[in-house]
């Protein structure tokens, strides 16, 4: 069976990964901050002994060793939160991404899907006004990029807390810098973020991804199959 772990487990993108894990009956290793609290759906799974869950400082090497040994695929959700602190989002988005990377090569896992954010890379955004966000998201893409593992990343658009929209709204795929507005539920980018994870032709791509009510509903699969061009790294 195959084991997933997910980092940033306990945030809003990262909880909703592991709850779709869970009910498509894979295994699952939650790795949270030593002080998070986990939403109480992921605490009872927990306490049922279906939730295996690493408390750790991403910053500790040895830790994120044994948190990530006998998995064999990585999520990322890690993210900067808003704070005063504008090193976060270098701290986080890029220097955290990297330390993940290293930690997966050295364990031998190949496979990584990383949550990082439309826009990424772009100097000239509101969103940069905070530490430069999209500038450093870019930066741990490209660490994943370089790695040599087997990655895709999953760039969402404004994420909603309303995950009643991903029952009606169909994903909007594209490649990489095709997008630039719109939003999608963060249901919807745990959900494509575990159907990268099974889809080998997302392998070595960036994905960009928003939701609409006039989108047909369709998996990222199908996209796959029906526009394998379209789905190219920069």
């Amino acid at each position: 069976m195959q084991r997933v772990a997910v980092s940033g487990a306990s945030g809003k993108t990262g909880w909703r990964v592991v709850e779709e894990a869970l009910q498509r009956g894979m295994s699952v290793r939650a790795i949270v901050r030593q002080e998070s609290t986990l939403p109480p759906a992921l605490a009872a799974a927990e306490r049922d002994q279906r939730l295996d869950v690493q408390r750790l400082d991403l910053n500790s090497g040895e830790a994120l060793l044994h948190a990530l040994k006998g998995c064999t695929a990585l999520v990322i959700a890690t993210g900067a939160r808003p704070s005063i602190n504008l090193a976060g989002p270098l701290q986080v988005d890029a220097a955290g991404v990297q330390s993940q990377v290293q930690a997966c090569r050295a364990v031998g896992l190949q496979r990584v899907v990383l949550v990082s954010s439309l826009c990424a890379g772009r100097w000239l955004h509101p969103l940069n006004l905070f530490g430069l966000i999209l500038v450093w998201k870019r930066l741990g893409e490209r660490w994943l990029e370089r790695s040599g593992l087997d990655w895709t990343v999953v760039r969402p658009g404004g994420l909603s807390e309303d995950d009643g929209r991903a029952e009606a709204e169909g994903v909007v795929f594209t490649g990489a810098d095709q997008q630039q507005s719109s939003s999608i539920p963060r249901r919807l980018v745990a959900r494509v973020c575990l159907d990268a994870l099974e889809s080998p032709a997302s392998s070595g791509h960036i994905i960009e991804i928003t939701s609409s009510p006039d989108q047909p509903l369709r998996s990222l699969q199908q996209w796959l199959e029906a526009s394998p061009v379209q789905a190219g790294s920069t």
